[in-house]
């Protein structure tokens, strides 16, 4: 059996919980513009900012690879029809993205990914915009690819390719860790990595899986993939976990 030299992880709902970090950070800018572009917040919730991105987005899917942009794009608009001054845009952003990349990894990150990186190369593959360095976990990752930067996005088998290309390893010696079945599984499955689909909820789900979509490992916490790898190349009687 082909030993597993290199774990990719997705970000968001994989090592972190998203949705409140979102929700703290629309409320953060929120405050900012009621502040400092009070006609934008006059004008626009909340939820009307979100329905204008949704509805740009729909119109042009390619802002699906930049959520940045996408948010940046919409909120300059909402500052035109206001008449607010422009160069405010910028400053709004920085306290979107300042709190976008404030999270709270799940228990199990940091114990597991310390104790795997002596033993495989460790990698992150992402659609979403969170930055690593300023969220402190960059040192944990020997490459990370965002769809933003590279181009294409998951479930395109390119953006995994370019993962394993980086850190010399065949798409059969990597594994690809993440929360979502479609994008995180069947993609990494499809590119020829092992697709292990992270269901934190505890409960037997695999039932509800699309009847073609068969993880190679379904795990319940990263402790679980830990195991899975170390079994797998025969180093778990050596390092004594469990």
């Amino acid at each position: 059996m082909q030993p597993i030299k290199a774990i990719l992880f997705d970000l968001d709902d994989t090592l972190w919980p998203i949705a409140p970090v979102i929700m703290q950070a629309e409320n953060l800018l929120f405050a900012w513009l009621q502040e400092h572009a009070p006609e934008v917040a006059r004008r626009h919730s909340i939820d009307a900012l979100r329905q204008k991105r949704m509805a740009l987005l729909k119109s042009d899917p390619r802002h699906a690879l930049d959520l940045t942009a996408l948010r940046h794009n919409v909120l300059r608009e909402a500052f035109e029809e206001s008449g607010e001054e422009l160069d405010r845009v910028e400053r709004a952003m920085a306290v979107f993205i300042k709190a976008r990349n404030t999270v709270a990894p799940f228990d199990d990150v940091h114990p597991v990914l310390t104790s795997l990186k002596p033993h495989v190369l460790l990698g992150s593959v992402s659609n979403g915009p969170a930055d690593l360095e300023a969220i402190g976990m960059a040192h944990y990752f020997s490459f990370s690819i965002a769809a933003h930067s590279f181009g294409r996005g998951k479930p395109d088998p390119a953006i995994f390719h370019a993962a394993c290309e980086q850190l010399g390893v065949a798409p059969a010696e990597a594994a690809y860790v993440g929360d979502d079945p479609a994008l995180d599984v069947e993609g990494a499955q499809k590119a020829g990595l092992h697709g292990i689909w992270l269901d934190r909820s505890g409960t037997d789900t695999r039932r509800n899986l699309p009847g073609h979509i068969q993880p190679d490992v379904v795990c319940t916490s990263l402790h679980d993939v830990q195991s899975w790898f170390l079994e797998r190349n025969g180093l778990a009687r050596k390092s004594g976990a469990r």
